[in-house]
């Protein structure tokens, strides 16, 4: 039976098996099949298959006239990327877009023509995040195709590159603490500023060169775009919990900090729990210095159990920390070894069940790897009325690490 002779209804389910490309193959054959293969039906579930479209929209979020049209444009836009990898970004931004809407329903809003923000780009949301120490905050948003075209002209002039540059801006921190990601459009890597950025342009990848794959290199099979992956790893870490929304400082953002061992250690002594994790800061890195050529950031947590503190065999319902000890190692050689009064000048009272205390410090490591361990001196009641003698607690060691990805 020739397939020009099969009922419409029939030929539709036919079709509906196919992919689009077949599809399309198919109403090269003559008119009635073209006429069947254009049926927007069939577009609408490609739509929702490949591209999880509701609507008949274009990347921009703009509408058109049919699912047909939108595939079209999609497909056109991304002519050399699987639209596997972008769907899989996409889904990234629908679950941080939900995670975010669900933990802080007050003031979120969500667009399709780019990053959500609680208002604009110095919103308090960024898809991406960051951290904070001292007085430097960082909370990475995606730029909106409007902004990226304004913020490359602009920092392009700024840094005094080409007007021919193959980079292009789009993402940033527009807090006290300035971060820019680039995506070269040659190479499709994905880069961010170092501290020396304003002076010579220094910048690092943020995801393994072996992984990328140029939509220039005629021996690829697929392009892996850096940008794409970097946003299925960070989609990975929400999903499993590694990074997580806080909200603190009247700031709410996705916090770049580790959460999950075994990038994040945790360890119970006498009733206090210390949860540690570090984040490597880019921005701060000196590439062409070999004492501090990396920056990390490391954040402490520490908390009382709700059954208190021991402290010389009696229980008590809160404690103050006093004194600290940290041991920091470059690779396995200790570069640092630190006794000192409180933490960043406070001395946090902690009760039974309580909220976590919550402070980050940083460092520098002349090698890529490294790490952190310690402890604190409490004493149970207060510093000024002290119930019983001081008491040790563990910081278990936690890493400091050049990560694959750089967020």
């Amino acid at each position: 039976m020739e397939l020009e002779s099969v009922g419409d209804l029939a030929l539709h389910v036919i079709l509906a098996k196919l992919g689009p490309e077949d599809v399309g193959r198919v109403a090269c054959v003559n008119r009635k099949l073209r006429l069947s293969a254009a049926e927007d039906t069939l577009w609408t579930r490609f739509c929702s298959l490949e591209l999880d479209l509701s609507a008949p929209l274009d990347p921009h979020g703009d509408p058109l006239p049919s699912f047909k049209a939108a595939y079209q444009k999609w497909r056109g836009s991304f002519l050399h990327v699987s639209l596997a990898p972008c769907q899989a970004s996409k889904d990234m931004l629908g679950r941080a877009a939900g995670m975010a809407v669900d933990e802080f329903p007050r003031g979120c809003g969500h667009s399709q023509k780019g990053d959500f923000t609680s208002s604009t780009l110095g919103g308090s949301l960024g898809i991406i995040g960051g951290y904070s120490f001292y007085n430097h905050l960082v909370n990475v948003h995606l730029l909106p195709l409007k902004l990226v075209i304004l913020e490359t002209n602009h920092i392009i002039r700024h840094l005094g590159f080409s007007s021919r540059s193959n980079y292009i801006v789009v993402a940033a921190s527009c807090t006290s603490g300035e971060k820019l990601f680039f995506l070269n459009c040659i190479d499709g890597q994905l880069r961010v500023g170092t501290r020396n950025l304003p002076i010579d342009g220094e910048m690092m990848p943020c995801v393994p060169n072996a992984l990328i794959s140029s939509a220039h290199d005629r021996n690829a099979d697929l392009q892996q775009d850096a940008m794409l992956l970097w946003l299925e790893e960070h989609g990975r870490r929400l999903q499993s919990g590694m990074i997580k929304l806080r909200e603190g400082g009247g700031i709410r953002s996705i916090c770049q900090f580790p959460e999950e061992p075994p990038l994040c250690s945790t360890a119970i002594t006498n009733g206090v729990r210390i949860r540690s994790s570090a984040v490597f800061v880019p921005e701060f890195a000196d590439l062409q210095n070999e004492s501090e050529k990396h920056f990390f950031s490391y954040s402490i947590r520490m908390s009382l159990i709700p059954e208190g503190c021991m402290a010389n065999g009696l229980p008590y319902d809160y404690c103050q920390l006093n004194w600290r000890h940290w041991i920091i190692r470059a690779n396995d050689a200790v570069v640092s070894d630190v006794n000192g009064e409180a933490v960043i000048g406070m001395f946090p009272l902690l009760h039974s069940g309580g909220k976590e205390f919550v402070y980050e410090s940083c460092t520098t490591l002349g090698s890529p790897r490294g790490s952190i361990e310690g402890a604190f001196t409490f004493v149970p009641g207060r510093l000024a009325d002290p119930k019983g003698g001081p008491f040790s607690v563990q910081v278990a060691q936690f890493p400091l690490e050049l990560p694959d990805y750089v967020f």
